[in-house]
């Protein structure tokens, strides 16, 4: 497969793994349209009329939706768009997907019956949601309250499924495989708050609360009602032990192991991230 002139829509191209992404792409010299409202062509997952300009000439699409795929309305949004795609003759959809919600599966389900070949990346719960937005500001305060206790999670780091979804954007042997990435550990909440603090030197506190505690406390930070209402379905639904098990995803899609969350908090702590 030659996807050296190979034009790639990167949406959410600011995020997470939207933005490592966009960085594989063009250090490779992959021709790559930056998919953001602040691009120039703009895209808007909530204004269709963005969609077109955003797609001209492009092959494949690495796809993100923000805020999440269990978001209500989003698998209708994501069926919208695989039509536009399919009409501009895009033919490779990369889906950023989650792991153990339902909505998310319905959204794959719409990719994969959408005509064009795909891959789907099925993800664990990011590494980076202790460093980049979420609870790095909680981390920094030395006090990380969540409506969480025992249950466990194999934390994937960012880069890995940037690197997944890199090999899934310009080599053979990617389309039609759904990788359920996964880190190579169970740990609980607890255990990753103290390796971050072991990494950093500092005390840091992991606090269980209830989740009508946490959600007075999300009310006092006047969240939008979409990141309130996701908050509380990835604890009270998602986080109920049923990703309690490893996945050979990261192996399977790139020969080798995915990489520990004890790796990612001493790397990170070295950049400085955490203050």
């Amino acid at each position: 497969m030659n996807t050296q002139n190979r034009l790639t829509l990167v949406i959410g191209a600011t995020g997470k793994t939207g933005r490592r992404v966009v960085q594989r792409l063009q250090s490779a010299n992959h021709p790559v349209r930056i998919g953001s409202r602040t691009a120039n062509p703009g895209f808007d997952w909530n204004d269709q009329s963005t969609w077109q300009a955003a797609l001209k000439e492009v092959d494949a699409v690495y796809l993100t939706y923000y805020p999440d795929l269990a978001i209500p309305g989003a698998v209708e949004t994501v069926r919208a768009f695989s039509e536009q795609a399919k009409i501009n003759g895009v033919d490779h959809l990369v889906l950023l997907s989650g792991r153990g919600e339902e909505e998310a599966q319905n959204a794959e389900q719409v990719i994969q019956q959408s005509g064009i070949d795909w891959t789907i990346l099925r993800c664990s719960w990011f590494s980076q949601n202790f460093s980049e937005n979420f609870l790095a500001d909680s981390i920094n305060s030395g006090e990380v309250y969540l409506p969480v206790d025992k249950v466990k999670e194999p934390f994937i780091d960012a880069d890995d499924i940037a690197d997944v979804a890199y090999a899934a954007l310009t080599e053979e042997g990617h389309k039609g495989q759904l990788y359920e990435l996964t880190g190579p550990r169970l740990i609980s909440f607890a255990d990753a708050i103290n390796e971050i603090a072991q990494a950093t030197g500092k005390n840091i506190q992991f606090i269980p609360v209830s989740i009508d505690e946490y959600n007075a406390a999300l009310s006092e930070q006047n969240l939008p009602q979409e990141f309130s209402w996701l908050i509380n379905y990835l604890f009270t639904t998602v986080l109920d032990g049923r990703n309690e098990f490893l996945t050979d995803g990261v192996q399977r899609a790139l020969g080798r192991d995915a990489k520990d969350f004890n790796h990612y908090a001493q790397e990170t702590a070295m950049k400085g991230a955490w203050g």
